[in-house]
C-alpha cells in the first residue's frame, strides 16, 4: 500500500515537472519569435480585440461590484467596532489600496482566465484534433509563432489596460455604495485616495496583471496544442486551462505578496 502510494505520488511529480518543462520550452519559443510582432501585427491586433475589447463589458460588471464589495467589507469591519467615524479620512485610501493591488488584478485575471483562456484552449484543441496544426507544419509555418505569440503577447499587454479599467469602475462602485449606505461625500473619498495614495500600489497591480496576463495565455496555448480525444478532448481541454490558469494566478498572487 505504501509502495502503491509512493508510486502515485512519484508519477504526479514527474508529471508536473514534465508539464512544467514543456510550458517554460513554449515560453522560449514564444520571446524567440518576439522579433516578428511587426510582422505578425495583424494577428497580434486580432488577439488584442478578443481580450480586451470584446471583455470590456464583463470586465466592467465585475469591476463595479468588486469596488462596492471592497468599501462594503471595509465599512463594516470599522463599523463592528465602533470605528467608522474616526476611519472616515480612511476609508476612501483603504479601498483603493485593496482594489490596485489585489481585487482588480486577480478578479480580472480570473475571469479572463475563464473566457479568453477557455476559449484560446478550445480553438486551439479543435485545431489539433482536427489536423489543421499538422497542416500547419507541413507548410513550414511553426505553431508557436501563428497562434502561440500572438495570444500570448496580446493577453500580456491588454491585461494591464483591462485592469486600468476595472480600477477606475472599481472606484466608481465604491464611491456609490459608500454615498448611498455611509453618508460619505465624494469629495472625502477622492480628498483620501489622493493624501494617502502610493504609486507603486498602481505598478504592482499592472505588474500583476502583465505576468497573470501571459501566463493565461501561455497555458491555454500549452493546453490546447496537446488536446486529445476528439470533441470530449476539447471540453476537458477548456476546463483543464482555466484550472491550471486559475490555481497559476492565485500561486503567483501569493508571491507576489510575499515578495512585494
Amino acid at each position: 500500500m505504501i509502495e502503491k502510494l509512493f508510486v502515485l505520488l512519484g508519477r504526479k511529480i514527474l508529471g508536473f515537472i514534465q508539464e512544467f518543462g514543456s510550458i517554460v520550452y513554449l515560453l522560449i519559443n514564444v520571446i524567440k519569435y518576439l522579433p516578428r510582432i511587426f510582422k505578425d501585427w495583424r494577428l497580434v491586433i486580432y488577439q488584442m480585440a478578443i481580450v480586451g475589447t470584446d471583455s470590456l463589458p464583463l470586465v466592467a460588471l465585475i469591476g463595479s461590484f468588486t469596488g462596492a464589495i471592497a468599501a462594503l467589507q471595509a465599512t463594516s469591519l470599522f463599523t463592528k467596532f465602533n470605528l467608522l467615524e474616526l476611519s472616515r479620512p480612511y476609508i476612501g485610501s483603504s479601498i483603493a489600496t485593496v482594489v490596485f493591488t489585489e481585487l482588480t488584478p486577480v478578479l480580472t485575471a480570473l475571469v479572463i482566465a475563464g473566457r479568453v483562456g477557455g476559449a484560446m484552449a478550445a480553438q486551439i484543441g479543435s485545431m489539433k484534433i482536427s489536423e489543421q496544426i499538422d497542416a500547419l507544419e507541413m507548410m513550414a509555418i511553426d505553431k508557436d509563432r501563428f497562434l502561440a505569440m500572438p495570444r500570448v503577447v496580446a493577453s500580456f499587454f491588454m491585461l494591464p489596460v483591462l485592469a486600468i479599467f476595472s480600477n477606475l469602475v472599481a472606484l466608481l462602485g465604491g464611491l456609490i455604495l459608500t454615498i448611498i449606505k455611509y453618508d460619505f461625500t465624494s469629495y472625502m473619498f477622492f480628498d483620501s485616495i489622493q493624501r494617502f495614495f502610493k504609486p507603486s500600489e498602481v505598478f504592482i497591480g499592472l505588474t500583476k496583471s502583465m505576468v497573470f496576463g501571459g501566463v493565461t495565455a501561455l497555458i491555454a496555448c500549452y493546453v490546447g496544442f496537446y488536446t486529445t480525444g476528439g470533441a470530449e478532448g476539447v471540453g476537458n481541454s477548456t476546463v483543464r486551462a482555466y484550472t491550471i490558469s486559475a490555481s497559476s494566478i492565485l500561486i503567483i498572487d501569493a508571491i507576489f505578496g510575499l515578495v512585494f
